[in-house]
């Protein structure tokens, strides 16, 4: 049976200190705490499983229920006209919940059938999964079956309805059970960690991190297991199905198992998305999807963005990227794009993505184009992707010529667009985006918008990260005399925001001191070793920017 080990909480800790703890949201000071504290976070969390672990199943749920484990559901676009929510974890309970995860996935990926694409865990490399292993890699899988050359082959397309959400834990506690044993005390961990982040709920899994995609594997791994038994033809990516039939007849028949195998779990396909091709239209469509034609757009997209700095060369890697991406004319492309009615968001990422590969003059005309009045709203289906290329921007001392031009833009968006940062996720990006500077259309956006508004400490932290960068001193000064009635995060927040005001900082942190104790426990904490705010404090203090 798998066995839980530090090795398990370090990696964990050090691939959230690399990538970040949730994907739909900017990349936050946390994180950068996490990657130079991977070690002792990683023992602190280690250490609190071993206990847990040797208490038994019972004990360690009524210990876990009787912590509170901050998170907040924050909203968060998808597409053009849709939104989800996306949950932000404490970030120690986000390292606990991914090592899990990782000796979850670690314990599962022997069990998994070659004809489920996504997420596939692996422990040889520096990622958290095989990069190998994509939705392109799935769509190449279906076009390789020997029965789409019959001319009686159907092909079904389609996928779960609201897969996450649905996700019943009860379900998942048995899948983890199945891995370690019935008298570890991992599935009971997991059940009871997931019924706090889902308020209550014994459903739902917390979107954007990892240890939700690793569980939401797991429970596919059985349904994937018994569409095999039954004989049927098929590849999954995540909650995407594609299934091949010989006929009309066994097309309806695998959709039916399928169906009642989902059911069984508390899952159910989505009907509008379901759709029944001839094995001709299917292998056109995803030709059409997956191979580029001769023009720039198509190129575009088939560049792979990702810049390894682990390969033998990556500079010489950087400099074809660059080169590839010269080659093809931006701005003709971005412009296109406004005149549609629906435009490309994938094409319109890619080029938010080249952005730091362009000289400053051809990244601050994109710029202009992207953040105009008359595209952003437009263009809002790729707001967090443009929002990174401004902040790749704005951070780069190479493009120094066009910062000031840059935060021109930027307050016009406050001015033009202010109903896209309603959503918090879409707020987080623009703060993150506006805090090099301090204008007064940015001083009162953050106070007065967003900070007095707000009820979200993810967002309370993010404006404090503005006046930290802005030296503001006021604004500082004025949260800091309201510090026992914000929350914990915020608490941290100000603490850290503190050493950057001189004596004030100084006399709000001698004054609030001994209450941290108290204020940032977490119910982990051991008497013999550190405590989580303790190494935060740690760190803080010589935290330089």
């Amino acid at each position: 049976m798998q066995t839980i080990q530090l090795e398990h909480f370090q990696r964990a800790a050090e691939e959230i200190g690399k990538h970040g703890d949730n994907d739909t949201l900017p990349f936050n000071i946390d994180n950068r705490f996490i990657a130079e504290k991977p070690t002792q976070l990683a023992k602190i969390a280690f250490e609190y499983f071993e206990r847990l672990n040797k208490s038994g199943k019972k004990n360690a749920a009524n210990q876990l229920n009787s912590l509170q484990i901050f998170n907040e559901r924050l909203l968060t676009p998808t597409g053009a006209y849709g939104f989800r929510t996306s949950t932000k974890i404490h970030p120690f309970w986000n390292i606990y919940l991914n090592g899990l995860a990782i000796a979850i996935a670690d314990a599962n990926e022997p069990y998994r059938n070659s004809r489920a694409h996504s997420y596939r865990y692996s422990k040889d490399t520096v990622e958290f999964f095989d990069r190998s292993k994509s939705w392109r890699a799935y769509k190449e899988a279906t076009l390789n079956e020997p029965l789409l050359d019959s001319p009686n082959t159907v092909v079904i397309q389609t996928d779960i309805s609201s897969f996450y959400e649905h996700i019943y834990h009860h379900r998942v506690e048995n899948c983890v059970d199945d891995l370690f044993g019935e008298n570890d005390t991992v599935g009971t961990q997991i059940d009871r960690i997931l019924n706090q982040l889902s308020s209550g709920r014994s459903f739902g899994l917390p979107v954007g991190g990892q240890c939700a995609r690793v569980l939401a594997e797991l429970l596919m791994t059985s349904i994937d297991s018994l569409l095999s038994q039954n004989g049927i033809i098929w590849h999954r990516y995540v909650d995407d199905f594609t299934l091949v039939a010989d006929s009309q007849a066994k097309a309806y028949e695998a959709l039916s198992i399928l169906s009642n195998v989902l059911a069984d779990y508390g899952l159910s396909l989505n009907r509008s998305k379901t759709t029944l091709l001839s094995a001709k239209h299917y292998k056109d469509f995803v030709t059409a999807q997956l191979f580029a034609s001769d023009d720039q757009a198509s190129k575009l997209k088939e560049i792979d963005l990702y810049f390894d700095p682990y390969t033998d060369d990556p500079r010489q890697d950087y400099e074809d990227l660059q080169q590839t991406v010269k080659e093809i004319d931006l701005q003709t492309l971005l412009a296109a794009e406004t005149s549609k009615s629906q435009p490309d968001a994938y094409l319109v990422s890619q080029i938010s993505r080249t952005l730091k590969l362009q000289t400053p003059m051809t990244a601050l005309q994109l710029c202009r184009t992207l953040l105009s009045v008359q595209n952003l709203n437009a263009f809002r289906a790729s707001w967090p992707t443009i929002m990174r290329g401004v902040i790749s921007l704005r951070s780069d001392s190479n493009f120094s010529s066009i910062h000031a031009t840059l935060d021109v833009c930027l307050d016009e968006v406050i001015s033009h667009s202010k109903h896209l940062l309603l959503p918090e996720s879409n707020c987080l990006h623009f703060l993150r985006a506006i805090r090099f500077k301090k204008t007064e259309t940015r001083s009162v956006f953050v106070a007065s918008d967003v900070f007095n508004k707000t009820k979200f400490e993810t967002v309370k932290r993010a404006c404090i990260d503005c006046w930290r960068h802005w030296n503001d001193r006021p604004s500082f000064i004025s949260v800091r005399n309201a510090w026992s009635t914000q929350g914990v995060e915020v608490q941290r927040m100000l603490w850290l925001a503190s050493y950057k005001f001189g004596d004030d900082g100084l006399h709000f942190r001698n004054q609030v001191n001994n209450a941290t104790d108290n204020y940032w426990a977490l119910g982990v904490e051991s008497k013999a070793g550190t405590s989580f705010g303790k190494l935060f404090k740690q760190w803080a203090e010589k935290c330089d920017s």
